[in-house]
């Protein structure tokens, strides 16, 4: 089943993004970042070439030639999925595709329409059985 996490309060979702990027690239898991648009998907593709200044994250938009071999895809869409290890969620809905991810990692930022979408998918997800994981970034509660 897959495992559901949120971070919530997060102050930069992009960069929160980046950062849960990294970290998991360098342990060899594989990445699908679901953006709500393309011109967020451009945005954080410039994010991974440029933060942190001294390192590149691999990443490719799902469509790209080299896509089952990149450890990060970028994509707006949601129609090929190359991989199946880690699903970030950036958009306000729960993505149809979520559960044949292995991980779930829903970034919730700090205004209020977006905590409210959250709270949405959080009884989503609950109600239908899956064990879920909160992460507050600035100690408040959802």
């Amino acid at each position: 089943m897959t495992r559901v996490e949120f971070f919530f309060n997060v102050e930069d979702k992009l960069q929160k993004v980046a950062e849960l990027t990294g970290r998991a690239v360098g342990k060899g898991r594989r990445l699908h970042v679901f953006t709500p648009d393309e011109a967020t998907a451009e945005t954080l593709g410039r994010k991974l070439w440029t933060d942190p200044a001294l390192s590149f994250l691999p990443h490719c938009g799902p469509d790209n030639a080299l896509a089952e071999m990149t450890p990060v895809i970028i994509d707006s869409r949601g129609e090929l999925l190359p991989h199946d290890d880690v699903l970030i969620n950036l958009r306000p809905a729960y993505p149809p595709f979520f559960s044949r991810f292995r991980r779930l990692i829903e970034i919730v930022g700090q205004d209020e329409a977006d905590k409210a979408e959250a709270r949405q998918r959080f009884r989503f997800y609950r109600d239908r059985g899956y064990e879920i994981k909160a992460f507050d970034a600035n100690g408040a509660s959802l």
